[in-house]
This record gives structure tokens, sequence and C-alpha cells, in this order.
């Protein structure tokens, strides 16, 4: 009758959890291609090296963030000049956080997160930046003193959730506002709890409500009681009471 399982064996070719057949198998092993040295670098830009990158910015983002106190990630700008009112708001608004209990995060660039950088920095508290490879190099910023940079964009999205207990959001453009619609949509679905938003700057984000009230609500794409989602304020003790009294410090 013959050996089943060794006719098998010349048409199946397992490699860990993958299971290759036929025209699918590969020559050699595995352990023969990770010590030949002289082979194709093709694979380091394949999908599978990919997950290893990821993986590995998750765990670096984990270890380097687990023992943070409570935090809270201040989103804006980084365009923002350093001699204008946003900026100076965002240095308070930073100091006020860490003198009410929090560290601060923020995307570790220039602008709006600079600012609130700067006065957790020189409230003596902890500055957190969490950076992102850019075709245009920013750098983290001075005032950060822990400092993460990151390959993916939604490793980092994770990241700003993760060890936060709320966001302030000042000023910003296309990346701001992305962040503000990613924490309201977690809200809303119930992904994350206890999270206060607050948009600081009412004459910036007013049309935006506006716009949520009298389109999204107005037509039914979102519930009336999504505006409870967030507060807007243009006071700056307001909003680090806000931020931090929702978020149980």
């Amino acid at each position: 009758m013959g050996n089943p399982e060794g006719a098998r064996a010349q048409h199946e070719q397992r490699r860990g959890p993958v299971v290759r057949r036929k025209d699918q198998m590969q020559p050699g092993t595995t352990d023969q291609h990770l010590l030949d040295t002289h082979g194709a670098t093709d694979w380091v830009h394949e999908d599978p090296f990919r997950v290893m990158r990821i993986q590995s910015e998750f765990v670096e983002g984990f270890g380097a963030l687990a023992e943070l106190p409570p935090a809270i990630s201040v989103f804006g700008s980084a365009r923002t000049p350093k001699d204008s009112a946003e900026y100076e708001a965002g240095v308070q608004i930073g100091r006020g956080l860490v003198e009410a209990g929090f560290a601060v995060i923020t995307g570790g660039g220039p602008g709006a997160m600079e600012a609130a950088n700067k006065g957790a920095t020189e409230a003596g508290g902890v500055s957190v930046g969490l950076g992102i490879e850019l075709p245009f190099e920013q750098g983290l910023n001075p005032y950060v003193n822990i400092g993460v940079d990151f390959r993916y964009f939604f490793v980092r999205k994770t990241m700003f959730v993760k060890y936060a207990s709320g966001f302030v959001v000042l000023p910003g453009g296309l990346g701001t506002l992305d962040e503000l619609f990613e924490a309201l949509t977690l809200v809303q679905t119930k992904k994350v709890t206890r999270f206060p938003i607050v948009l600081f700057g009412t004459e910036y984000w007013q049309g935006l409500v506006d716009w949520v009230t009298h389109t999204l609500i107005a037509q039914g794409k979102a519930a009336e009681r999504d505006l409870e989602l967030f507060h807007i304020t243009d006071d700056i003790d307001e909003a680090i009471a806000l931020v931090t009294k929702e978020a149980g410090a």
C-alpha cells in the first residue's frame, strides 16, 4: 500500500504555522535562508518583515510608556508660530496639566506640540513626544524628555490613546483633525471609556461644530447626543479642569 505519509510529505512543506503545497513549495529551509548571507535583500521590503517592524514598534512604545503617570495628549498644528497667542496657550496648558498631576503627550514636533511640551518641562513634569517618520523631517522638539519615533501612523495613534486619559485639541490641520475624529469615534463606539475631549479655541473650532450640528446631525448621519462627546472653550483653566476632572485626576 506504500507510505501515504511519505507521499504527502513530498507534496507538502511546513514552515512554522504556514503550509505550502504543490507549486507553492519553496526550496530550502527557514534556517538555511536565515543563515545564508548571500542572497537577495528584497525580503526586507515585503509584508512579513513589515509585520515584524510593526510588532517591534508596539513593543518599544509599550515598554517606553508603560510606567507613565496619568497623562493627557495635546494635539495641535506643527505650524503654530512661536510668537503667537496659540503657542502661549499651548505652553500654559502644558504647564497646567503638569500642575494638575498629569504627564503631557504630544506628537513631539514643533508649533503647538512644542508649546505643550515646553510648558510641561518648565513645570517639572513628564513631557512625552511621539514622533513620526515623514518625508519632511521634523525631529523631536527640545522640550521632550521621553521620546519615541514611529514609522507607522496607526501604531503611534494607538499610543496616544492607550497612555492618555483625555485629549486637549488646539487649532491644527489635517493631522489634528485625524486624531480628533479618531478619538471621537472611539468614544462614540465605546472602544474607550472616561475619555474627555476638549477643543481649545472657539473661533477656530466653531465652524466645524456648526457643520457637525447642521449637516451631520441634521441629515441623520450622527446623533444629537454626539455633541456631548466633546467640550469647546477659550479658557485655559476650564480646559484643564474639564479634561482632568473627567479623567478622574
